[in-house]
C-alpha cells in the first residue's frame, strides 16, 4: 500500500478575513490540475497568452533544481477551491544567486489583500532559505510581471522592487508574405535527430552566455525541454556548418492553449546564433524558416519574446520580419536584506 502524505496547513500572515479561506502546502500531483485552472483564469483576465496544462506545470516543477513544491509553494483555498498560489525558487545566474518569486490570485478574490499576504509569505520563505544556503553573499529577489498585471506591479513597487529590464511579446499575424531570407554560404538546415538533442542544447547554452540574466543550462533544462508532451522537433530549425551547430530555433505549438484562445499559433523559442556565425544573416534566415514551417503545417500566426535591450539587434530583426509588439513585461529586482 502506498503511503499518502497528509495535507499540511500554512499560517498566512496578514491574510484577509474571508470566510472559508485557508492556506496549505502543495500536496500531490493532483494539485497541478488546480494550479493549471488558477493560472489559466488569471492569464485570461490579464490578457496573457500563457495557458499551461497540468502536465507542463509538473514538467517545470520537476525540472526546477532550486525549488521543492512541498516546501517552496503555498496554495490558498476558498471553500476547497484553489484561488491563489505563490512560490520561491533559488536560481544561480551570472551575477550570483537569486530567489525568484511568483504569485497568482484568481480574479474572483483580487483587491482584497490576498496578494499582499502571499508576497509576505514569499519574502519570509526566501529569507529562511537564503540564511541557510547563501549566508555570506549578497542575495537579490527577482520577479517577472506583465504590464497588464497592474495589481502585481503595484505590490512590487510598494515592496521596493524596481524594474531593471523590459521585454516584449512580438506577434506576427498572417504567414503568407514571409520575406526571403537565404542562409549564409556553407550553412544548411537539417532534420533534428534524437542523438543530437544534447549537442543542440549545448549550442544554445553557449549562444546565450552573453545575454542578460544568463543561467547555465543543465540536466534539468534537458528534462524541461524534452519531457513535454507537445515536443515536435520536426518543427525546430537547426542550422549546421559541417558538424557544428550554428543557430537554433525551438518551435513549439500548444494545442490546448490555441483552442482556448481561438488561434492557430506557433511560438518561436530560444532563438540563438553562436558567436562565430553572427552578423551574417543567420538569425534572420532561421527565424524566417520557422515561419515557413508554421505555414506549411497550417498555422496562421507566430509569437516570440525578446529582450528590449538585446545587444545583437534582435528587436529590429523581428520587426523586419513582420512582427509587431503585442505586450510588454519587466524583470524586477530588489535586495533581500532591506
Amino acid at each position: 500500500m502506498t503511503a499518502t502524505r497528509s495535507i499540511r496547513p500554512v499560517t498566512l500572515e496578514e491574510a484577509p478575513d474571508i470566510p472559508g479561506l485557508s492556506a496549505r502546502r502543495f500536496h500531490d500531483a493532483t494539485d497541478y490540475e488546480r494550479l493549471s485552472e488558477l493560472t489559466i483564469a488569471s492569464s485570461l483576465e490579464d490578457g496573457i497568452p500563457y495557458l499551461p496544462t497540468a502536465q507542463n506545470l509538473q514538467v517545470e516543477m520537476d525540472a526546477a533544481d532550486g525549488a521543492d513544491p512541498v516546501d517552496d509553494m503555498v496554495l490558498v483555498e476558498l471553500d476547497g477551491r484553489v484561488v491563489a498560489a505563490a512560490g520561491v525558487e533559488r536560481v544561480v545566474r551570472e551575477d550570483g544567486p537569486k530567489y525568484q518569486i511568483w504569485g497568482t490570485v484568481h480574479p474572483d478574490v483580487r483587491r482584497r489583500g490576498l496578494g499582499t499576504a502571499l508576497l509576505g509569505w514569499n519574502l519570509t520563505r526566501a529569507r529562511v532559505r537564503a540564511s541557510r544556503e547563501d549566508p555570506l553573499v549578497r542575495v537579490e529577489l527577482a520577479c517577472f510581471s506583465e504590464d497588464s498585471e497592474v495589481g502585481q506591479r503595484a505590490l512590487l513597487a510598494k515592496a521596493g522592487f524596481k524594474a531593471v529590464r523590459h521585454f516584449f511579446l512580438m506577434r506576427r499575424q498572417g504567414l503568407e508574405d514571409i520575406p526571403d531570407a537565404p542562409l549564409p554560404d556553407g550553412i544548411e538546415i537539417r532534420p533534428v535527430l534524437e542523438e543530437q538533442w544534447r549537442t543542440i542544447l549545448a549550442a544554445e547554452n553557449e549562444a546565450f552566455r552573453d545575454h542578460w540574466g544568463h543561467r547555465e543550462m543543465g540536466e534539468s533544462d534537458f528534462k524541461r525541454t524534452f519531457d513535454r508532451a507537445e515536443l515536435d522537433t520536426s518543427l525546430w530549425v537547426v542550422a549546421w556548418d559541417g558538424d557544428q551547430v550554428a543557430g537554433v530555433v525551438q518551435n513549439w505549438v500548444w494545442p490546448e492553449e490555441n483552442e482556448r484562445l481561438g488561434v492557430k499559433r506557433g511560438w518561436l523559442e530560444h532563438i540563438s546564433v553562436r558567436r562565430p556565425w553572427r552578423r551574417r544573416g543567420l538569425a534572420r534566415a532561421i527565424t524566417a524558416a520557422s515561419l515557413v514551417k508554421y505555414r506549411e503545417v497550417g498555422l496562421e500566426e507566430a509569437m516570440l519574446g525578446v529582450d528590449s535591450e538585446n545587444p545583437n539587434g534582435a528587436l529590429g530583426l523581428y520587426e523586419g520580419l513582420g512582427f509587431v509588439q503585442a505586450s510588454r513585461a519587466a524583470a524586477y529586482r530588489r535586495d533581500l536584506a532591506r
